[in-house]
């Protein structure tokens, strides 16, 4: 007999001349069927190649052991492991995951958010994109009753129901450790100011600056992408200036990896004549000549620790909103492009 693709309980029952009923409890091996027809059941499904519809019978228990999961991009080392940190907890729980990327887009985020309200998701797990300054949309998710937490970004205002990294420390460590080698103007490439993760890293430079008694010209902070090219515009931006920067703050490794390349195609040597420091941890970061410092996220971490407050809600039956903000503390990795003084 032929294998057909998609095939119901129906079509075993049809073959076996059965009720669809039968086959379904002898599926799910109930006693009350007996042990010739469970298993005469079992062969034909497996010649009909019969697959169980996991969603369908997960909605009939009242949950689809489903988790969406919204990240601005997958590509990034960071939101790779806040994931598989996630997905290792959850999967010993039964759960599934449900990965969407926003690219950085509102329109993206919104359509996300669409698409995992059809699939029924049991919770949402978000780091908001770049372009998100509402929250207009995930308010579709309260009405449906689907849970939602937030990781790394925050919409501003939220507090419970977050897991985050102390964003503040890391920067303010990281300037701090600049400092400390001689660097004395020290410009920051900030990223959007309206995204919680950079507003509290310029803080931290700032607190960072001021403790040393160094004022801050509203020049020496740079918005710029945290990207490549944005980096590379920060660099010679700053190379203008007529107090030239002496050292780099970036929000993002990949904003530092466009300074370092931008500095060594005009001869500059680093950390000599210029020192850089980055936010991620990205791994490039460790193979750059000369490596890249740089601050750790604790992306596992995150991705374990906010499906673990999913969980304890969820066995709770609590909202969100009962659930602490928890706050994650940054590790400074000191490498070769901020080490002026050996």
């Amino acid at each position: 007999m032929a294998k057909k693709q998609h095939s119901t309980i129906h079509d075993i029952a049809r073959e076996l001349n059965v009720s669809a009923s039968t086959v379904s409890r002898a599926l799910q091996d109930n006693p009350r069927i007996s042990e010739s027809t469970r298993m005469a059941v079992r062969r034909m499904a497996d010649q009909l190649n019969y697959q169980p519809n996991v969603m369908a019978s997960a909605l009939r228990r009242g949950s689809s052991k489903t988790v969406g999961v919204i990240v601005p991009r997958i590509n990034r080392n960071f939101f790779s492991n806040v994931i598989g940190g996630m997905e290792e907890l959850l999967a010993t729980s039964g759960y599934h995951l449900m990965i969407c990327q926003t690219h950085e887009k509102l329109e993206n985020e919104v359509v996300a958010i669409q698409t995992l309200i059809n699939a029924r998701v049991d919770a949402v797990l978000l780091s908001i994109s770049m372009e998100t300054r509402h929250n207009n949309h995930l308010k579709l998710l309260t009405e449906r009753g689907i849970r939602l937490f937030y990781f790394d970004r925050v919409p501003a205002g939220t507090v419970s129901g977050s897991v985050v990294v102390d964003d503040h420390l890391g920067a303010y460590l990281s300037v701090k450790h600049l400092l400390e080698q001689g660097y004395r103007k020290i410009f920051h490439v900030s990223g959007m100011d309206h995204i919680n993760i950079y507003k509290s890293r310029k803080e931290g430079y700032l607190q960072a600056m001021h403790e040393a008694g160094i004022d801050v010209p509203q020049s020496w902070i740079l918005s710029e992408p945290l990207l490549l090219e944005g980096g590379e515009s920060a660099f010679h931006t700053g190379m203008k200036m007529k107090k030239k920067p002496d050292a780099f703050f970036c929000s993002g490794d990949y904003a530092a990896l466009g300074i370092l390349q931008a500095a060594k195609r005009v001869g500059l040597s680093i950390p000599g004549d210029l020192g850089i420091s980055g936010f991620a941890n990205e791994p490039f970061t460790a193979f750059l000549e000369p490596s890249l410092t740089t601050v750790d996220q604790r992306g596992e971490m995150m991705g374990q620790t906010v499906a673990e407050m999913f969980l304890r809600c969820e066995k709770e039956e609590s909202k969100a909103g009962a659930c602490k903000q928890v706050v994650l503390k940054p590790e400074l990795i000191i490498r070769n492009s901020s080490l002026l003084n050996r």
